[in-house]
């Protein structure tokens, strides 16, 4: 079988003796490039090679660099591809897939990387290339980025950075040099794309940034502050919270969320989800003290939902429209919940529900199954008939709450079948009241009278003449 090795010349001080000794005794030698101080040893040697470099001038885009240059080393017989750094980690699946399509096995010597020759003395440090750094970094230990190679990689890594360190943290750039050292330069990352020294061979260092000297924090800063307040010597209140004793709080968080997303208020948004992301952390440390589960089991448990109610997404299912994500969503929550009955169904809906909410989402999971009005007109007689048997229990024939929760029952379905949302239904004519009621007052204080002090007849007066002058402004 044919054979791709692939040899890292790292830099000229780290070059591994596999790794020379493949490219002395290649039939056919193909270099990465000859535009970095880690060719120098086939430089200087003036051994036989073919450079990849009119492919990187050539190609559109990195994919296409990649099949270009896999395409070449299959194009032949046994070859050497020399690299730079410790490896061609983002050429390899092009090269494997080029290869074992033409009958290739490739083989990676082993090499040191960019970061190591750079920083030898750092230990215990994560190693991210630019262009793989992720989006979570754990800014209490030592970060090692290669392969900054340019102005705009560097911005990039630069605004990823600041996210978790301030924009004057000392960051350290080591260069390599043609002879083969690395010269180091401290500065503010705030300055790091504006470095002129920038190339493959580049490497950043970040020392860990303490807590109390960060200006932006994440959600394990989070939750190393939720286990500080808990700790001995933290925060009397916060170590006498249980489970029950916030069950208030989160509801109440909730609804100060839906306050902040009506008003449009992104800063708002953003402060109340943060105080609703604080109690589920909040609820966690808890259970994490009591050995029950931890804030990690939380996130574990919700993204295998994510990924087994998605199976368009995640697996080999398709979902033409959002109508049917819902149809095999609610399928999949039956069957993972082994609900067997659909009253089992309608039971679940949480009992602590807004009462409004309830009604409606208990209506909806009975439509499911086709017991439901078809539209709203056909609903509406029941809401008369509903109103006549409250009448009648209030003339004794009948239970007054059982008919009156009836008739909100009916009335809640009206409006679902209207394509409306009670709560909110409610939640404005509330809102309407309470304006129309501030006008009825001070129409009322126009004209000398205190509201309290007038009939409900001479109330109602102004009432309506305060409804009036709504449609008129």
């Amino acid at each position: 079988m044919k054979t791709i090795t692939i040899a890292p010349l790292s830099t000229p001080k780290t070059l591994t003796r596999a790794a020379w000794d493949a490219v002395l005794c290649a039939k056919t030698l193909y270099l990465q490039t000859t535009e970095h101080p880690s060719a120098k040893p086939v430089l200087d040697a003036k051994l036989p090679f073919v450079s990849m470099d009119d492919l990187y001038e050539s190609a559109s885009d990195y994919d296409a660099l990649n099949n270009a240059i896999a395409d070449r080393l299959v194009s032949g017989e046994d070859c050497v591809y020399a690299v730079m750094g410790d490896g061609c980690f983002a050429q390899l699946p092009a090269i494997e897939t080029a290869a074992k399509r033409k009958g290739f096995r490739v083989d990676v010597l082993p090499g040191v990387s960019y970061a190591k020759a750079a920083f030898p003395a750092i230990q215990d440090a994560t190693l991210f290339t630019a262009r793989t750094l992720p989006k979570r970094l754990d800014p209490d230990v030592p970060l090692l980025v290669q392969e900054i190679d340019n102005p705009i990689i560097a911005g990039e890594v630069k605004l990823l950075l600041s996210e978790y360190y301030p924009e004057e943290w000392p960051v350290t750039l080591a260069t390599l040099q043609p002879d083969g050292h690395y010269a180091c330069r401290t500065f503010p990352l705030s300055e790091l794309d504006r470095r002129r020294t920038l190339f493959a061979g580049s490497v950043l260092y970040v020392k860990p940034a303490p807590f109390e000297q960060r200006t932006r924090y994440g959600y394990y800063d989070l939750v190393a502050v939720m286990h500080r307040l808990r700790a001995p010597g933290g925060c009397p209140w916060d170590r006498e919270q249980t489970h029950e004793s916030l069950k208030g709080d989160l509801i109440e968080e909730c609804y100060e969320l839906n306050d902040a997303i009506d008003e449009r208020d992104d800063a708002h948004i953003v402060e109340e989800l943060g105080d609703v992301l604080m109690d589920v952390v909040f609820h966690s440390t808890i259970a994490d003290e009591q050995g029950r589960f931890t804030e990690r089991d939380v996130a574990d448990g919700i993204v295998k939902k994510m990924v087994y109610r998605h199976p368009h997404v995640f697996g080999t299912e398709k979902a033409e429209s959002a109508a049917d994500v819902l149809v095999r969503w609610d399928e999949l929550k039956q069957k993972e919940k082994n609900q067997k009955t659909q009253k089992e169904v309608l039971c679940a809906v949480p009992k602590r529900f807004p009462a409004l909410m309830r009604a409606s989402k208990v209506q909806n999971r009975a439509r499911k199954v086709g017991f439901d009005w078809h539209d709203a007109d056909e609903a509406m007689p029941k809401v008369s008939e509903e109103i006549d048997e409250l009448k009648a229990a209030m003339q004794g024939d009948g239970c007054v709450p059982e008919e009156a929760g009836d008739l909100l029952f009916a009335v809640v379905n009206v409006i679902r079948l209207l394509g409306l949302d009670s709560e909110q239904v409610l939640h404005d004519a509330s809102d309407k009241f309470i304006e129309r009621f501030g006008r009825m007052e001070t129409l009322a204080r126009e004209d000398g009278f205190e509201l309290s002090k007038l009939t409900l007849k001479e109330q109602d007066f102004y009432w309506e003449k305060a409804k009036k002058s709504h449609f008129i402004g």
